[in-house]
């Protein structure tokens, strides 16, 4: 791997190299361009670090504590964050549906949240070009959404326990179900500047970390194809600091690696940290918050989850987690609420099952114990939903600090009218899917997941942080690729979008620096 010396000034500093941060560092060191690219936590080798064992998938959580307020506080640790060369894509379970063309139009439609800044055919190609590098697994043709241009690489994964139960429940209701995309390999694959990756193996733990490379996480992606063009990586480096010059632009990153201050000189930043971490670090340097927006309009996708239990053999835990998929819920006929929400068949490992149940059920004594005991009979579904940005959702610094010293992150989230609309619609659909295929002793486990916003890009200045390239404002040699700068919640996982816009911003940079307008 390339090293640069930290006094030598490169091109381009890359801060986190997940799903936001990686495709990113591999188009610009494939440009030619010296980057850096700094992550918090290890370069972990898979076959090595990673086990089939639930207990050893924390480490890839980003464990640091952050302070939840608000009527529906949020969780964190395990919920969408991940330290770790590759970010939260290490513990993702690599469901990949792509975003639909009305998504980025919720304001135009609803009259309330906010459009993207730029349409769908502008993200489009970036879909197509991810699916194939990946080796995305899943269903030609695709039942929702606008016709592809390509298949996708491979063809479905099988369809585990749940799915086929899901599938069965659906059926009788008429509800079209299909395989869904997945971004592990149903079948051997070449890839680009990586070689040859394994097909799955089906065993179900990816949020432990895939021990083989058939699922693609960023770290036996994209992060081997920067290096491979020439990135640096430096893990357990630590952001600190941007330090600015005196015409205003960052000129040094300040990091801690090794329990020592270290700096590194460059001319542009990419600032690829996540919801919480991006926005918490502007918020400390006191940086690109001329609009007030850093912080605001953060966001949680509904995710209500139904669990049952079924006289058949499940095995829950074996299987990509995620392998049956329906939009007809995306927008569903005669709904009050805003936007719309896919449903998704969930497989699960025992632990996160049995304390989800405990809290969940109010369950103890030998009623926790039996309804334990049926965790191989189990089987559950939940949503994936739009939600809104509202005045009262959003993150501030705090007044207690960490480990480093630095102001712990404080995050206000409660769901407003339009989210308990959409969930209680989407209960009484799963709860009849779920009859429809045989379950008993039903229970619901409410839920919000993948936090998003906080750096959210738009047109005007005043109302956002960067611009549709994410460009900040603020400061030009600036720039932001992660989920924060959603402006609105989608109503679909959102890893392949932050990898699609991660390779826009790329591209953009890329072409107006060669005019010579960065």
């Amino acid at each position: 791997m390339q090293h640069y010396p930290t006094n030598e000034t490169v091109d381009a500093v890359v801060i986190g190299t997940g799903a936001g941060g990686a495709p990113l560092l591999a188009r610009l060191a494939r440009a030619g361009l010296k980057v850096v690219a700094l992550e918090a936590g290890r370069h972990w080798n898979p076959a090595r670090d990673f086990s089939t064992d639930e207990r050893a998938q924390d480490k890839l959580f980003w464990n640091d504590e952050r302070l939840s307020a608000g009527n529906d506080p949020l969780a964190f640790g395990a919920n969408n964050s991940g330290v770790g060369v590759g970010g939260s894509t290490l513990h993702y379970t690599a469901y990949t549906p792509r975003a639909q063309p009305d998504d980025l139009r919720i304001r135009s439609e609803f009259g309330v949240g906010e459009d993207w800044p730029f349409g769908f055919d502008q993200i489009e190609p970036y879909y197509d070009e991810i699916e194939q590098f990946l080796g995305i697994s899943g269903p030609s043709p695709y039942p929702w959404g606008p016709a592809r241009q390509r298949a996708y690489a491979l063809g479905p994964l099988p369809i585990n326990g749940a799915g086929q139960l899901m599938e069965r429940g659906c059926k009788k209701m008429g509800i079209r179900t299909s395989p869904a995309a997945n971004a592990a390999l149903s079948a051997g694959y070449y890839q680009e500047g990586v070689g040859h990756r394994p097909a799955c193996a089906n065993r179900g733990f990816c949020q432990a970390g895939c021990t083989t490379g058939a699922k693609a996480s960023m770290d036996v992606t994209f992060i081997p194809l920067a290096i491979h063009h020439g990135a640096e990586i430096r893990p357990e480096s630590f952001v600190t600091q941007l330090v600015r010059n005196s015409s205003g632009t960052i000129a040094e990153v300040v990091y801690v690696r090794n329990g020592q201050e270290e700096r590194q000189r460059c001319r542009y930043v990419f600032l690829c940290a996540g919801t919480i971490e991006t926005a918490r670090l502007l918020l400390i340097n006191g940086l690109a918050n001329s609009s007030g927006q850093v912080g605001r309009n953060l966001m949680a996708h509904t995710a209500l989850q139904i669990w049952g239990e079924f006289e058949e053999d499940v095995r829950p835990y074996k299987g990509i987690p995620g392998a049956l998929i329906s939009e007809d819920t995306h927008r569903p006929a005669g709904a009050d609420f805003v936007g719309g929400y896919l449903l998704q068949s969930i497989g699960v490992m025992p632990v996160t099952y049995l304390s989800q149940m405990a809290r969940g059920r109010g369950l103890w004594g030998q009623n926790l114990k039996r309804a334990a005991s049926a965790y191989n009979h189990v089987a559950g579904i939940n949503i994936l939903g739009d939600c809104l940005p509202y005045e009262h959702n959003f993150l501030e610094l705090s007044d207690e600090k960490d480990v480093r010293g630095l102001p712990k992150p404080r995050v206000y989230f409660s769901n407003g009218e339009s989210e308990a609309r959409m969930t209680a619609h989407a209960d009484q659909i799963m709860r009849g899917i779920w009859a429809a295929a045989g379950a008993r002793n039903v229970w619901a486990f409410p839920r919000n997941a993948h936090v998003i916003g906080t750096c959210r890009m738009g047109n005007n200045p005043e109302m956002a942080v960067v611009n549709a390239e994410g460009q900040s404002f603020d400061i030009p040699n600036l720039f932001i690729s992660d989920n924060s700068t959603f402006p609105s919640a989608l109503s679909v996982n959102p890893a392949l979008t932050i990898m699609a816009l991660s390779l826009r911003t790329a591209d953009r940079f890329l072409d107006r620096k060669k005019r010579l307008e960065v």
